[in-house]
């Protein structure tokens, strides 16, 4: 059975999750390198822009709020950016 745009947005919730929880240095990230962390940030913001853009199920067009994936995105940006 097909997924739903809300399946979809639910399931990719999980990256914004990690990139904010990263962000605001919640995340438990000792042992890992700066760059193994930005890497794992770069994952999520990937797996977002790829969500976002998916047309089966058509979120593209959805009309649902993606404020918070689109914020996640920028914030996990800025923050390989800034590290």
């Amino acid at each position: 059975m097909a997924q739903t745009v809300t399946e979809v947005l639910t399931a990719a919730t999980d990256s914004v999750t990690l990139i904010d929880a990263v962000n605001g240095g919640s995340y438990y990230v000792t042992g890992m390198t700066q760059a193994e962390i930005n890497d794992m940030v770069q994952r999520n913001v990937d797996h977002l822009e790829i969500i976002l853009a998916y047309t089966d199920p058509d979120v593209a067009g959805d009309s649902s709020d993606k404020s918070s994936y689109t914020t996640a995105i920028t914030t996990g940006k800025a923050y390989i950016a800034a590290n």
